[in-house]
């Protein structure tokens, strides 16, 4: 328990409380939905026609944002109080946790189990921030503004539970419920083809989370737990009684949960559902989708397949890597050729997650780091610039690109918003994607399973972003104006600053000052990415731990002390406990010998009796026998 009892029960089911005060509050009236009742200033520029005062109107935003403020300042001060030096292996370092018994069948229990590490608490402060900001864009929806915030907040209770929950049924419980105020907010409050595109959003993540189902019923019968931290940490019974369980059946079960994330992410070719949902949803939807749900299947890998099938996740990284690039490269051409600007955004999302994914799978801890900032700073950017989109569909209800052009001269400060969200996209040097995909890169180029050319590849993808993103830039706000309506544009109203201005700031913050935020998340990567390139006492790779405590142990000379192959430093399992020498089972020699032999450096008996061996190169033999059988991402010779 920590010094703030409740904290995450409370940021959890806050928004919840908050959809049921809203939910009882009268209905405001809807608002005129006219294209051209707008009137001019006497500057020519169009202004939307102020909405009539509506006191019920007032009071639904008013709640809906002092509870989603609320939940924001919980969050910072979750953040504020989180123990960045802390390191306890056995509970994977989860801080303000909360656990007791919520569900008892037979000798079956499901427990309300929550806590924080890094990687989630970052995740939860994007998730309250983001949600605060569609609370203040949405304020002047036009129909049903009181449901709107009803699904709104319902979707952030279930958002930040997925985040907390460490016991598998809790975390289902919470992944399946966010489905459906997310179907609502399409189906509902969407364009022209809403339903079709809330349809295929449900059917294709619902699909995913019924095979995670069935692989969470398989781990508890294997394992006899359904609780993350204990199936993570690799000396509990519950971990290595599934470590031990068949190969292929774990297998099956790390390929059911990655199903269900690869959907989510999503990556190729699960993506179809993602454009049409991008495109169909409200602009409050499509930011959220973005910004927060899209990361819960990166998520989902960190949490889950990786601390839970290490072994399974290192067999099938390569696949991962080479769909990773496969969807970077296809969507950031597919992105070039939209002629719907939200499309085209939502491709880019395909892409930049791909990076993440790539992260991910390096098994790095520069990668990997790379990955869990590329997260958080595709939801500041990507969001950002659903935004912008969405306040050029308010000014001219339409989203084609050619319908725009030169809108700088008119507006202009919106075209620097537009701007600054796209430098970031593209991650320039500065701004908050630059931190993320450079480290991502360089984790790649170093990793055993990737290598220079699937990090060129990889590399590619941020030329291509550069070319689509610029282009998409030019042809919205610069040239000549092609359309007379866009003279007309207004600028940013007061509403709109107050959504950008925090955004450009974090924008800002990550590009310029990430180790605020990356040490929070070290101890949780070290955890999941041991050091494996400092060669210290306790940061030492596997194999040359092994070989330097051999060398100790027998009293090696120089002449004598060759490394055996591959005892260079290397990346080592993502999960790995540390072993030490004597737990591992040495090969007796193979080749006999009898008779007397003379004490020297290669056949000194040792009191830990260790086997004897005709020659120095029998004993480098079979040292390397050991090492082949512990080293990870290598290629056995």
């Amino acid at each position: 328990m920590s010094e703030t009892p409740y904290i995450l029960s409370t940021i959890t089911f806050l928004p919840l409380l908050g959809a049921l005060v809203v939910m009882c509050l009268p209905r405001p009236k809807d608002l005129p939905d006219h294209h051209g009742d707008e009137h001019g200033d006497h500057n020519g520029h169009v202004v939307p026609e102020k909405p009539p005062f509506d006191a019920n109107r007032l009071l639904v935003n008013g709640v809906a944002f002092s509870f989603a403020l609320l939940n924001l300042v919980l969050s910072i001060l979750l953040f504020c109080k989180f123990d960045s030096a802390r390191f306890d292996l056995p509970s994977r370092n989860m801080q303000f946790t909360e656990k007791f018994n919520w569900i008892s069948f037979g000798s079956a229990h499901i427990q309300y189990h929550m806590g924080v590490d890094g990687i989630s608490l970052l995740l939860i402060l994007l998730t309250t921030f983001l949600v605060t900001l569609c609370v203040i864009f949405s304020f002047n929806n036009k129909v049903r503004v009181k449901e709107f915030m009803v699904f709104l907040l319902m979707l952030e209770t279930g958002m930040i539970g997925v985040f907390c929950a460490l016991d598998l049924v809790l975390f289902y419980f919470f992944w399946e419920a966010m489905l459906i105020p997310m179907y609502f907010l399409i189906g509902i409050f969407g364009h022209e083809n809403r339903v079709y595109a809330a349809i295929k959003f449900f059917l294709f993540t619902f699909a995913g989370s019924v095979l995670m189902l069935v692989a969470i019923v398989s781990v508890y019968h294997v394992s006899g737990t359904l609780d993350v931290v204990e199936l993570s940490f690799k000396s509990s019974m519950a971990a290595t009684r599934l470590a031990n369980y068949s190969p292929q059946a774990l297998l099956w079960m790390f390929s059911a949960f990655s199903l269900a994330f690869m959907i989510k992410v999503p990556m190729f070719p699960f993506h179809t559902w993602l454009p049409d949902a991008h495109v169909e949803a409200p602009t409050a939807g499509s930011v959220i989708l973005a910004g927060v749900m899209l990361k819960m299947g990166t998520y989902g890998f960190i949490r889950f397949c990786l601390p839970i099938f290490p072994v399974q996740a290192q067999q099938m990284a390569p696949l991962f890597i080479v769909l990773s690039i496969i969807g970077i490269i296809y969507a950031s051409i597919v992105a070039a050729v939209q002629p719907d600007a939200k499309k085209l955004v939502a491709y880019s999302s395909v892409a930049h997650l791909g990076f993440v994914v790539l992260g991910i799978f390096t098994f790095t801890r520069v990668g990997t780091m790379g990955a869990l900032l590329q997260n958080i700073n595709h939801g500041i950017s990507t969001p950002m610039l659903f935004f912008i989109v969405g306040m050029l569909y308010e000014r001219r209800h339409t989203r084609q690109i050619t319908e725009f052009g030169g809108i700088k001269k008119y507006a202009p400060m919106l075209a620097t918003m537009l701007l600054l969200a796209t430098l970031a996209s593209v991650a320039v040097p500065f701004f908050n994607g630059f931190v993320g995909e450079f480290p991502i890169l360089q984790g790649a180029y170093i990793a055993p399973n990737a290598g220079m050319w699937p990090t060129a590849l990889a590399a590619s993808g941020m030329v291509l972003s550069a070319v689509y993103m610029l282009w998409w830039f030019q042809r919205l706000m610069l040239g000549p104006i092609t359309n007379e309506k866009n003279r007309l544009l207004p600028d940013l109203t007061k509403t709109e600053w107050v959504v950008l201005t925090p955004l450009v700031v974090v924008v800002f913050w990550f590009g310029l000052g990430s180790g605020f935020w990356t040490k929070r998340m070290d101890t949780s990567v070290n955890m999941l990415v041991p050091v494996g390139t400092e060669l210290d006492a306790d940061n030492i790779p596997i194999n040359q731990k092994l070989f330097k405590e051999h060398m100790s142990a027998n009293k090696y000379g120089e002449k004598d002390a060759v490394e055996p192959h591959g005892a260079r430093p290397m990346v080592i399992h993502p999960t790995m406990e540390p072993i030490e020498y004597k737990d591992i089972a040495r090969p007796k020699a193979e080749v006999p010998f009898s008779g007397p032999r003379p004490l020297n450096s290669v056949n000194r008996p040792h009191p830990k009796r260790r086997p004897r061996y005709h020659n120095a190169e029998q004993e480098r033999s079979t040292i390397d026998s050991v090492f082949r059988l512990v080293r990870v991402g290598e290629g056995s010779n």
